[in-house]
């Protein structure tokens, strides 16, 4: 016996052996391309979402700023009503003070220097 020889349906075999290799190497870029695709997708996605996320972190902080801005200037002017408030009872009791304190004095003066002496109840009964 000798070589084996070359037939017709072996070419065939082979150059469909080779279409099948060539469609699955094609088959392996396009599925890489779409790995690929699909990788850039997510990075592309996750940039833009967290770009989003810090325009909302941004507009949430602006928001209370501006809140806060708002409340302080409330508690501001309460503590002015309030200190107003007081320096108005100060001046009533300092105006009180000194409309009736000459009085006052001189009572008090009177009851020191105007004693008169009294037995308790008690203690003259028993006696």
């Amino acid at each position: 016996m000798g070589l084996p020889r070359s037939t017709p349906y072996s070419a065939q075999n082979s150059a469909g052996i080779q279409t099948l290799l060539d469609a699955e190497k094609e088959a392996q870029k396009i599925v890489q391309k779409a790995r690929e695709y699909r990788t850039k997708r997510v990075k592309d996605a996750k940039a833009e979402a967290q770009k989003e996320i810090e325009e909302y972190r941004k507009k949430k902080e602006e928001e209370f700023k501006k809140f806060e801005a708002e409340h302080k200037q409330g508690n501001k002017k309460a503590e002015e009503d309030a200190n107003k408030d007081a320096e108005a009872k100060v001046k009533e009791i300092e105006a009180a003070g000194k409309k009736s304190g000459a009085k006052v004095v001189e009572d008090l003066l009177r009851m020191i220097t105007d004693v008169r002496p009294e037995v308790p109840d008690k203690i003259a009964v028993n006696s």
